[in-house]
Formats: structure tokens, C-alpha cells, sequence
């Protein structure tokens, strides 16, 4: 049965003045609908631990090996045992590019934040390495914002099991170049090309492949658990149902809740859109076809760098809704949202969509961002994010609810 979709618009309502003093000291818990307490975190600073060395790459001017470097962290997420992995581009910079050496771009970490495994052959993954989800058989999912591919891994990195697409063909006709294909009436709606994909989630019923297809087109597209096509919706626009047509990750992340509805972030454009998984409110076809979501969050409007459907000046910046989780109660409750344009990790009640509280601030000390891209959380609910442009590392979040306030 259809839902009427409805837009929350609560973005105003709370400053990032107000919360970016919440890194050191946790915010006092916000009430959210039905009486329940926003968690409130705080930075764990001893994880993770120091990366291994390369024993080979001696350092000459101190004659010791040369330590692993992620370069930008890409992407975060976990599996059955709580390990986090991390996707990371390997990108190092001066004088890192003498002095250290780039790490294998998928590292496994424990729970202590030790490093476990660590794969990945970059002339085999996707370009312009994005996004990770871990499904419920622990494989591994990784796509890149610099190819036309998602690829599926074993846990121990063993595959690719399957990909999507073809490496360095993008679903932009005729030439088929990968780039924003927003003005192209003839992309968008390939059954078996993508064309900068940043994000998947699978879903758990049935295996079922959401591909957030958001760098050069404008869509999510289901593929089955074989990578078989199966139908797909959105494409460039203001309005609800399409994503910002600018270039930049619009839909920018996916993840699907367990009461069966797909969280889709318009980055560009400030919001999150939520869906139900095979919608039937739509109009269109092919890469035309539009379905109307059941609810629309703003975030921060007025944060992204180009129009803003809710007529909100920009600021410039590259937009505030960048990935989304959930709470890992059973209702999953919260919803959380990483705002890389204001350096805010936010906490919003899922059913509503109000912001209630969020911690963060521009800067590299511990609990501060430099461009927040990802986040995930493992069965604790302790949160990690990753940090790309300027801030290339990961960072762990526990649950402060019973920590003192002073």
C-alpha cells in the first residue's frame, strides 16, 4: 500500500554552532518522539592502532621500515564479528611519498582496532575507490566514484565473486565515458552499465543489489543477487523522487532499514529520500521514470553548492547529506547522517526526521572532521567514520549515555 510521502523540514531548527561543541563533552541527550534518549558519543583516541610497517621499504634517512598509510579513507564498514573494513584510494602526499607507504586498499580491523587481513588489487578494483557494505554472508562490497563497476568479494578477499558493470565503461552512449550525464536523455537507464556508482546495500531477504548510481547518473538501480537487472527509478532534478543533476554523488549513499524502506542521500541537494523498496508511485520509464518518496528529511538546507529545492542560498560547500545508518536497537530509532559540509555528524529520529543532536567540528584533532565522508556502526553502536579529502583516516565513536557530565 502506498505511503504518502511527506517532506520534514526541520533543518533550521538546530545550529551547527550549537552542536559542534558536543566532540569533547557529549551532548545532553535530546528526547525524541515516544521518550527516548538521542545517544550521545565520544571519541575513542587509542583506536585505531598504529598500522604495520612494509619490512622491505627501509626509510633511508632513519634507516627503518616505512609504516602503512591509508591515504583517503574512503569508505567504512562491518561485519558479523564487529571488524571494521575500510576502503582506502592509497593517494599518498608529500613527504608521505617518501617516508611511508601506501596500504593494501581494503583493511580488515578488529575489534581493538589491530589490522587482521588487508587485500585488494587496485588494477582489478573499482577506480576511484567509494563505497563498502558487508552483506549478511560477510562478503565483502566495494564500488568506486571513478568507474562503471560494483564488485562482490569473499570475507578474506578472495574474487571478485561478481561485478556489475565494466571496468572503465560507464553508462553515458555513445561513447560510453564515465562523467555526469545529466544533459545525455540516452544514459541513465542501462540494464547492465552504471556509471560512477559511490554506494551499494543488499538486502537481507533476499540478496537483492541496490546500487546507488550517483557520480555520473542519477538513480538507484536493483540489480537480483546475480547481478540480473531488475528495475530502478530517479534522474536529474529538484524535485522529489530525482537527484541533484550536478556532479558530486547524487544519490551519493544507500541503506536499506529493516522495516524494509531504502534511505537514498541527495547530497547536492541536502536531503535524504526515503523509498519503498520496489515503489509503485511512479511515473516515466526507462531513465525517466520518477517514484514519489515516502518521505523526504532535510538536513542542513541551503549547506549543498547548487540550487536548493527548498529555496535556500548555498554555502558552497559540497552538500550535508553524505551517508546514512541506523540505530542498533530493534525499531532502529535514529538515524545517522554525516554532514561533510559542516563537518556534523548528526543523530535524527528515523520515523520523523528531526535533527536531535550531533557532535563534530572542522579540524583534525581527535573528534574533529576533515571532510566526513562514511560512517558505519557495529553491534554496540559504537560509530566509525571516514575522513577523505584532507583528512584521510578513520575514527571510533563509543556511547557516552553514562558518562558523567562534568
Amino acid at each position: 500500500m502506498n505511503r504518502k510521502w511527506r517532506v520534514v523540514y526541520l533543518g533550521l531548527l538546530v545550529s551547527a554552532l550549537a552542536v559542534a561543541l558536543g566532540v569533547w563533552k557529549p551532548l545532553k541527550p535530546a528526547k525524541a518522539k515516544g521518550g527516548s534518549a538521542a545517544p550521545r558519543y565520544r571519541v575513542d583516541p587509542s583506536w585505531p592502532k598504529p598500522l604495520p610497517v612494509e619490512a622491505t621499504q627501509i626509510n633511508p634517512a632513519t634507516g627503518k621500515p616505512k609504516p602503512w598509510v591509508t591515504g583517503e579513507v574512503a569508505g567504512t564498514c562491518t561485519d558479523s564479528r564487529d571488524h571494521v573494513f575500510t576502503v582506502n584510494r592509497g593517494n599518498l602526499i608529500s613527504p608521505e611519498t617518501v617516508t611511508a607507504v601506501a596500504s593494501p586498499p581494503v583493511l580488515e580491523y578488529d575489534r581493538e582496532g589491530n589490522i587482521v587481513n588487508a587485500w585488494g588489487n587496485r588494477n582489478v578494483l573499482p577506480n576511484g575507490l567509494h563505497g563498502c557494505f558487508v552483506d549478511f554472508q560477510d562478503n565483502v562490497w566495494i564500488a568506486g566514484n571513478g568507474d562503471g563497476i560494483v564488485q562482490k568479494y569473499a570475507h578474506n578477499g578472495n574474487g571478485p565473486l561478481l561485478q556489475i558493470g565494466t571496468r572503465g565503461v560507464c553508462d553515458n552512449p555513445p561513447a560510453n565515458t564515465c562523467g555526469n550525464s545529466a544533459a545525455n536523455p540516452a544514459a541513465n537507464q542501462s540494464k547492465t552499465l552504471l556509471n560512477q556508482p559511490p554506494d551499494m546495500a543488499i538486502d537481507p531477504s533476499n540478496g537483492d543489489i541496490y546500487v546507488a548510481d550517483g557520480y555520473g547518473n542519477h538513480r538507484v538501480v536493483v540489480f537480483d543477487k546475480n547481478g540480473v537487472y531488475l528495475r530502478q527509478w530517479g534522474n536529474s532534478g529538484l524535485g522529489p523522487g530525482q537527484f541533484q543533476p550536478a556532479d558530486g554523488g547524487h544519490p551519493h549513499a544507500i541503506a536499506i532499514s529493516k522495516d524494509g524502506l531504502v534511505y537514498a542521500t541527495d547530497r547536492g541537494s541536502d536531503r535524504v529520500q526515503v523509498f519503498e523498496k520496489n515503489p509503485t508511485n511512479c511515473a516515466g520509464t526507462g531513465g525517466n521514470r520518477v517514484c514519489q518518496p515516502v518521505q523526504i528529511i532535510p538536513i542542513k538546507p541551503g549547506t549543498g553548492n547548487f540550487p536548493n529545492p527548498f529555496g535556500v542560498p548555498a554555502l558552497g560547500t559540497a552538500g550535508s547529506a553524505w551517508d546514512v545508518d541506523f540505530s542498533v536497537d530493534g525499531a532502529q530509532t535514529f538515524l545517522f547522517d554525516t554532514d561533510g559540509g559542516n563537518e556534523i555528524l548528526w543523530t535524527l529520529n528515523r520515523r520523523s526526521g528531526s535533527i536531535l543532536s550531533g557532535f563534530g567540528r572542522p579540524g583534525h584533532q581527535s573528534g574533529e572532521f576533515t571532510f566526513l565522508h562514511t560512517l558505519a556502526l557495529d553491534s554496540k553502536g559504537n560509530l566509525f567514520t571516514g575522513e577523505t579529502i584532507n583528512g584521510r583516516r578513520i575514527q571510533k565513536f563509543v556511547r557516552a549515555d553514562d558518562d558523567d557530565d562534568d
